[in-house]
């Protein structure tokens, strides 16, 4: 970590991230000698090769835009580079390292042939015109298409990037490559997207959850939940839980959250999704017109302001810190599933695992998207089409399945569960592994 920081300082949020992985698998990593004698510790944690770029583009009002674009192909030991890109102007080289790292783990519990990536640039989408949109995506994807490809890199959608923009991007590579490949996942389903992809890391966290709490006979009937974001991670969280019988008590977005005491209603979490998918609209919204049964508090996460059983941060990195995760402790809340990528701050999650609660960290339960994002590789290379209901079916298994190799890497011998070990010591060993065999490359 000491090398790290000298080589690559003013990168917190990658360092937090490796700091992270390297801590929880120090005593598996020493158990291998060979690994060691290779040096691959450090040559996991340093990415194969970072591309930045500048992305010129013209708004409406024939002015030229200049934003940076980036893309960071972390890992491909156990297949091709696969992450999304994320279009928000928080974006820089320290976040999408982070992104691309913990990606790199959260493929492999999959256990699908996927490497670690992400990428991005400091543009957002909001309050652009569709036509500004699709020009600087077509600017971006002009630098970046001769790196990308079926099996060499697959990028995906993240925050700022969803259908529209997938569509744009996927539209400019195909010009520009001259081939219909699968090239990018969450496309549209008219042209080889996959049924359940919008929803899978929503859902998945949900299924996720429902594991852990069967390990302590916990029924999630009636839980008060309380969510954070708005985006696609957050609705379709909100969507199962309310299918499964648990009140959802608050979202938010980048303005401030809401908090409904009682819980949404079916007619409330229809009135949000559409408000956020079809006008792209605030959640402030959604509380002036129902002053009478929420609570808006601007500028805030939900965190302090909520009682709720189980917490599913699902909005962006470091958004849930020491002071709010004290505060969801004394409400009462026993479990926290992440659905974003590393929501939780290292205090945080101290704070939790020192309460014993079940934390599941966003690698393990938001890996759902990614795995949906493989099964659409998987159904473009075979030009087949899977129903809604058998993609599912496979969703649940991955999620089942990477809940058994967290049980098996981070149960301790008094029987409390490590979810961060257990899936840190997952994803690490089935790479380490791979490389190892591979050779020093």
């Amino acid at each position: 970590m000491d090398s790290l920081r000298g080589r690559f300082p003013g990168e917190p949020e990658y360092l937090q991230a490796v700091e992270e992985v390297v801590g929880s698998i120090a005593d598996v990593y020493d158990r291998y000698p060979a690994f060691d004698a290779q040096n691959l510790l450090e040559r996991l944690c340093i990415p194969d090769r970072v591309f930045t770029f500048r992305v010129s583009w013209v708004d409406d009002h024939g002015k030229v835009r200049n934003n940076m674009g980036y893309r960071i192909q972390h890992c491909n030991a156990i297949g091709p580079y696969k992450g999304g890109i994320r279009f928000h102007s928080s974006v820089n080289l320290s976040i999408l390292k982070f992104l691309a790292f913990e990606q790199t783990f959260k493929n492999s519990l999959t256990t699908l042939a996927m490497g670690g990536a992400k990428g991005g640039s400091d543009f957002s989408p909001r309050g652009k015109s569709d036509m500004e949109i699709m020009r600087f995506c077509q600017a971006f994807v002009t630098e970046l298409w001769r790196n990308i490809g079926p099996d060499t890199d697959v990028p995906a959608g993240d925050i700022g990037v969803g259908g529209r923009e997938v569509g744009y991007m996927y539209g400019w590579y195909k010009k520009m490559a001259r081939e219909f490949t699968g090239t990018f996942t969450g496309k549209g389903i008219d042209f080889g997207g996959s049924l359940m992809r919008p929803e899978a890391t929503g859902y998945g966290n949900v299924y996720f959850l429902l594991n852990m709490l069967a390990t302590r006979g916990i029924s999630l009937e009636g839980k008060r939940v309380a969510i954070s974001g708005s985006g696609n991670v957050a609705l379709y969280t909100a969507q199962k839980l309310l299918s499964l019988g648990a009140k959802v008590v608050s979202m938010s977005d980048s303005d401030g959250s809401v908090v409904i005491a009682d819980g949404l209603t079916a007619d409330d979490f229809e009135e949000i999704f559409e408000l956020k998918t079809m006008y792209r609209g605030r959640i402030s919204e959604f509380a002036e017109r129902h002053p009478d049964r929420c609570v808006y508090y601007r500028r805030e996460r939900p965190w302090r302001h909520v009682a709720a059983d189980i917490a599913m941060p699902s909005a962006t990195q470091n958004e849930l810190d020491g002071d709010d995760a004290r505060a969801l402790l004394a409400a009462g809340v026993i479990a926290v599933s992440e659905g974003a990528n590393m929501p939780s701050t290292p205090e945080a999650i101290r704070e939790f695992q020192a309460a014993r609660i079940l934390y599941a960290p966003g690698k393990a339960a938001n890996a759902g998207g990614v795995a949906v994002s493989g099964l659409e590789m998987a159904q473009n290379a075979q030009k087949v089409s899977w129903t809604a209901e058998e993609v599912d079916a496979k969703l649940r298994d991955i999620m089942a399945d990477i809940h058994a190799q967290c049980l098996k890497y981070g149960t301790g011998t008094d029987g409390y569960v490590n979810y961060v070990k257990g899936a840190n010591t997952a994803g690490f060993l089935k790479v380490a592994r791979a490389m190892m065999a591979q050779g020093v490359i």
